[in-house]
C-alpha cells in the first residue's frame, strides 16, 4: 500500500478538463450541451453541436475538411460529399445571421 501511495504521489497532476468553452461572445456549456451568444439560447441538433465544439477547440488553428470528418463523422476516407460544407452552412445561419458580427 505504501508503495502504490508513493507511486501515485509521483505522477503528474491531472490536467482538468474543461467543461465550457468561449470565443467572444459564443458560448458552449459542454454538460448541458448548451450554446449561448449574447445571452441568447442557440438551438444546435447533435452534430451541429460537435462540429462547433471542433471549431471551437480549434480556435485559431487551421481546421481541414478531413479533420472535420474524422472527428465529426468518424470518417477516415473521404467521401466525397458536401455533408461537411452542408453542416458548416447551418451552423452559420444560427451563429451568424441574426448578430451583428459574424465569427
Amino acid at each position: 500500500l505504501l508503495a502504490r501511495i508513493n507511486a501515485l504521489g509521483r505522477r503528474p497532476a491531472a490536467q482538468e478538463q474543461k467543461t465550457a468553452l468561449r470565443v467572444a461572445d459564443l458560448e458552449m456549456d459542454l454538460i448541458l450541451r448548451r450554446v449561448t451568444r449574447q445571452g441568447q439560447l442557440i438551438d444546435l441538433r447533435p452534430r451541429e453541436f460537435s462540429l462547433l465544439e471542433v471549431l471551437m477547440r480549434g480556435e485559431g488553428r487551421v481546421i481541414t475538411r478531413t479533420m472535420l470528418l474524422e472527428r465529426v463523422w468518424d470518417f477516415h476516407f473521404d467521401p466525397k460529399t458536401s455533408v461537411v460544407e452542408t453542416h458548416i452552412s447551418r451552423l452559420r445561419a444560427k451563429v451568424d445571421r441574426p448578430f451583428d458580427v459574424p465569427l
